[in-house]
């Protein structure tokens, strides 16, 4: 059992929060509530999981030496030894297998883009981008990028410009904000060796630069999103209350309302960021802030009320 339970955290279950970002393409197209798309999607998401658990149990593989330099990764269950090399390396490959087979029979474009993702984030990134700067950050928000095109082949889902430029900037936005927080907490640590190459080429004041260029332009182009959002039809349980109101308050862009949430989301992680240097793990901020918990349930409350009339 303490093998198996070294196994799971090796595949990092904080990491499969990321994955949600399959369901963005479903809620913002319009199918949310279509009968066998959701499932779809649900189903995608487990594919998506077993092949980036794979690509993280390969990334410590190659990294134990490191790690066990570092001071906190060494802590991680094949550096520290609690996890053997070969069960570590037959969960890889059968997580592998298992699932590009399940998405190959799922759909050729949810395939295509899974093996995309399994070479530019196992392979790529691993043995190459990841000791190039500003690469190393693209790369990572390439990996969000890449989930969400995943959500949106596999139920056939149009998404307009302005999604794809929203999250193009949110995911450089973690991604920027990730390295920020790594930076301080190695330096905080005193122990310098353990500082990767490409950080050594960031200064904090670059890195203080992108972090405030990618927030602006995260809810900036979340409003122009919204902004430009097909007109909502005033039907269903919540939303008829609004053909009664004066002309006055009467608007198409309803879901303009929900970027007040995303400007404060932004601001809170930014002060995460700089407060508590908390950005090195986006998933772990997500699921132990409860000012940022309460917002996003807040935002995903408004966003699919107004949309669906629920």
């Amino acid at each position: 059992m303490g093998i198996l339970w070294a196994l799971f955290r090796t595949a990092r279950p904080r990491q499969w929060v990321k994955n949600g970002a399959l369901l963005a393409p479903i809620v913002f197209s319009g199918f949310l509530l279509t009968p066998g798309k959701l499932e779809t999607v649900l189903w995608a998401m487990v594919i998506f999981t077993m092949i980036s658990a794979s690509v993280y149990i390969f990334n410590d593989l190659l990294d134990i030496e490191a790690d066990k330099k570092h001071p906190f990764k060494r802590k991680r269950p094949l550096p520290s030894g609690e996890l053997p090399i070969p069960v570590a390396v037959f969960a890889m490959l059968a997580s592998l297998i298992v699932g590009l087979a399940l998405a190959y029979s799922m759909n050729m474009f949810f395939f295509a883009v899974c093996l995309t993702y399994l070479i530019v984030s196992g392979i790529l990134y691993t043995f190459l981008l990841k000791r190039i700067p500003i690469m190393d950050v693209i790369t990572i928000a390439t990996g969000y990028v890449l989930r969400v095109y995943a959500g949106a082949v596999v139920i056939d889902a149009h998404m307009s410009v302005w999604f794809l430029l929203t999250v193009i900037s949110l995911s450089l936005f973690l991604a920027v904000g990730k390295r920020k927080s790594e930076m301080t907490l190695l330096r905080g640590s005193g122990n310098t060796t353990a500082v990767r190459e490409t950080l050594k080429r960031y200064t904090e004041e670059l890195l203080n630069i992108y972090t405030a260029m990618f927030a602006t332009a995260t809810w900036l182009t979340y409003a122009l999103f919204t902004f430009n959002q097909p007109k909502i039809a005033l039907e269903g349980k919540v939303l008829t209350f609004m053909s009664l109101l004066p002309r006055t308050f009467l608007s198409e862009k309803w879901l303009m309302l929900s970027t007040p949430l995303v400007v404060y989301g932004v601001m809170r992680y930014m002060q995460l960021i700089y407060e508590r240097n908390e950005g090195e793990s986006p998933e772990r901020v997500l699921l132990s802030d409860r000012p940022l918990i309460i917002t996003v349930g807040m935002w995903v409350f408004l966003v699919v009320g107004l949309l669906y009339g629920v």
